[in-house]
């Protein structure tokens, strides 16, 4: 007999698809209602600012699945529907066209919206921003003709699509309020790798400066910093942040503070409505607090706990955060969580010259986090010293000499091995 209950996924990207599959292989019988605002099916966004723009990957390889998955595994896929209120006494989700859905569970995974700037001339056509497949359509445009490109905003996203641009032979100007690339997230020691690496491949950084205005006739020409400089521009990419897509959630009166407030089982202030992706702030029992992080590898894995958790599964989420980023010929990845302030040194063991390090960043002696740079497969490793919640020796953290399987707790520090490290 088949499941009376009715899921209802409102976000129709990774983490939603992600979600409906997990639903369907542990044996969910009931009716899943996947509905999404794009027009696209699902698909997973870091090709968009690497492989896309590069013209590495395949547009079609960025698809979570295959067009006719959806059908084949009874997941009602409603693509280019806007989903206007949720009734939480009702159990149902209202669409833009006045229709109800109702629900016994619902999960929502509304994603983000990259920030505008608030300046004259910001409608230009020529001002992009990068979250969808279109927008990654429209900078590789731009990029394939070449000319004057400014990036605003040197965080990933903004580097990103600096090295596409240079790669592609185009003028590039990156504009950041910051004295460095990424300053908030690695500090000023690593920071200066990336900004030193883009200078090697001929961007041009104006640090400390924000933007007055775009100028142009009908297309962007000009961009205006604080200080009068104008910057030629034949096109301009804005990437300052983005903003969780919580109105729906607001409107619903579930418990919003930077996202979606959820536990640890990814459940919101309404047991029957949980959050996934970039808009839930969840509770990561490893560092203690609620996390909102915004990257490919949380929608990966949240969907499918939050799938589970709504099947009634004892669900503790605590995937460490994790990114990665591609540019030029550095490859990086990143796992665990220090935010500005929130650690009191960082221990490399490599050569930062090189570009062959990883970087770990520690707080009373514990490693926060950690940052392979062209140095593979050792995530596991850096997982183990963050989850050890112990002080580590730093001489024996610091020391490529020795492996990381051997950099232990101080307080059960074995021998120095003398292996060296296979990384």
């Amino acid at each position: 007999m088949k499941d009376p209950h009715v899921f209802v996924i409102v976000g129709a990207g990774l983490a939603g698809a992600k979600a409906a599959q997990t639903l369907r292989e542990t044996g969910f019988g009931g009716e899943i209602v996947l509905l999404g605002e794009e027009p696209e099916r699902p698909y997973e966004r870091p090709a968009l600012s690497k492989g896309l723009l590069l013209g590495t990957a395949e547009r079609e390889s960025v698809f979570v699945h295959e067009p006719g998955w959806y059908a084949a595994h009874d997941v009602d896929l409603r693509t280019g529907v806007h989903v206007s209120a949720v009734d939480r006494a009702a159990r149902q989700a209202e669409l833009g066209d006045g229709q109800r859905i109702g629900y016994d569970a619902l999960l929502l995974t509304t994603g983000a919206t990259p920030r505008g700037l608030d300046v004259p001339g910001a409608d230009l056509n020529g001002v992009l921003s990068l979250r969808t497949l279109p927008d990654s359509d429209r900078i590789a445009a731009a990029l394939a003709d070449g000319g004057h490109l400014v990036v605003v905003g040197a965080g990933w996203i903004g580097l990103e699509v600096a090295a596409a641009a240079r790669q592609h032979g185009a003028t590039v100007t990156v504009v950041e309020h910051s004295e460095l690339p990424l300053l908030r997230v690695l500090g000023p020691g690593i920071a200066r790798v990336f900004a030193d690496m883009h200078r090697d491949h001929g961007v041009t950084f104006r640090f400390g400066a924000t933007v007055r205005a775009f100028r142009g006739e009908s297309r962007v020409s000009a961009v205006v910093l604080d200080d009068g400089t104008e910057l030629p521009a034949d096109a301009v990419v804005v990437g300052v942040g983005v903003q969780p897509n919580v109105a729906l959630a607001e409107q619903a009166g579930l418990t919003v503070d930077n996202g979606i407030v959820v536990d640890q089982a990814l459940r919101s202030s309404d047991p029957r409505i949980y959050a996934a992706g970039d808009i839930a702030n969840a509770y990561h029992p490893v560092y203690g607090t609620h996390l909102r992080v915004e990257h490919w590898a949380t929608a990966l894995h949240s969907g499918p706990a939050a799938a589970r958790s709504m099947l009634g599964a004892e669900v503790v989420y605590d995937r460490l955060p994790y990114f990665y980023t591609d540019q030029y010929d550095l490859g990086m990845e990143y796992t665990g969580y220090a935010p500005s302030g929130g650690y009191d040194t960082v221990v490399v063991r490599g050569d930062l010259a090189k570009r062959e390090f990883i970087a770990f960043w520690i707080a009373g002696g514990r490693v926060m986090a950690g940052m392979n740079v062209n140095i593979w497969d050792v995530t596991p490793q850096i997982e183990t010293l963050i989850r050890s919640s112990k002080p580590v020796d730093l001489a024996r953290l610091a020391d490529p000499g020795i492996a990381l399987e051997d950099v232990t707790p101080v307080d059960t520090q074995p021998l120095a091995s003398g292996r060296s490290n296979r990384s």
